[in-house]
């Protein structure tokens, strides 16, 4: 059996105090929402105790994704870096983008210069660039973690995400022949494939709908509603489960859902894979 844990949406904190210039366009707002209430629901505290409570069922393997840092500030790569040493090394610890980490355009190369190794594919070395690194494909015994990039830089007040034709067609290719290898197929990503409202959604969520039936997944796995949630696809071969997670420094404050993680589980054979999917709160 193989066991994944899932979590995403950190938002690691404290946020590095931002020069005014560094405060220009999209970010400005970001950070009045940061200070009005989004610092103190983030608590350092909680990830903490999410992460012991991964460490201590000492999973096959760690997914997250997205969202580590907040407002794509140059101060927020490297605590996230050290964040992710902590988690695990880069063959144990897989991460996907979010939009908070892709916050304006400036900041791309931040996140490949500090966390690529993290979403490098199998015997590849580090990708130069974002376009280059998705999607990727990690083998892990019989199962296959594949990663795709829906952190993009969008407008002020648009949280939306956005794979684009390159990566979607490179994703049918990749599901349809990791089929073929006889693999269980887990696609993490930041958005939901579904919609969830014009100004956060994944902006080509019916071609990703569109690709997961026509190839088949055996588990789809995402953040960014910061909610456990579960739906289902209909694909090639069967059912697709979809499994959201709360994000994992989420104060039990009575404003969302308090921070929580997926413990995934992974056993059968090609055509009868079966997945389980446990979510665990760890106590105050």
């Amino acid at each position: 059996m193989f066991r994944l844990a899932h979590l995403s949406d950190l938002h690691i904190g404290p946020l590095p105090e931002p020069g005014w210039r560094e405060l220009a366009g999209k970010r400005l707002t970001g950070y009045l929402n940061w200070r009005r209430g989004r610092a103190e629901h983030h608590r350092m505290a909680v990830l903490d105790r999410v992460l012991a409570d991964i460490a201590g069922v000492r999973p096959d393997h760690v997914a997250v994704t997205g969202d580590l840092i907040n407002l794509g500030l140059a101060g927020e790569y490297g605590p996230a870096l050290s964040l992710l040493e902590r988690i695990g090394p880069p063959d144990r610890v897989s991460v996907v983008p979010g939009n908070h980490d892709a916050y304006i355009r400036a900041t791309l190369p931040a996140i490949v210069g500090h966390w690529a190794p993290w979403f490098a594919g199998d015997h590849e070395p580090p990708p130069p660039g974002l376009d280059e690194a998705f999607p990727f494909v990690r083998r892990r015994g019989r199962v296959a973690l594949i990663g795709v990039n829906s952190g993009v830089p969008k407008p002020p007040f648009l949280a939306t995400g956005t794979l684009g034709q390159r990566q979607l067609a490179a994703l049918g290719e990749t599901l349809d022949a990791l089929r073929q290898e006889g693999l269980a197929r887990v696609l993490l990503i930041h958005h939901p494939p579904f919609p969830i409202g014009w100004h956060k959604q994944l902006t080509d969520h019916t071609g990703l709908a569109a690709i997961l039936s026509r190839s088949g997944a055996e588990l789809v796995l995402h953040g960014h509603t910061h909610v456990g949630s579960v739906r289902q696809f209909d694909g090639a071969g069967g059912p697709i489960p979809v499994h959201g997670v709360a994000s994992a420094s989420a104060a039990d404050d009575g404003t969302s859902e308090p921070a929580g993680w997926n413990l995934v589980s992974i056993d059968g054979a090609p055509g009868a894979w079966q997945v389980m999917v446990e979510t665990r709160r760890p106590a105050a």
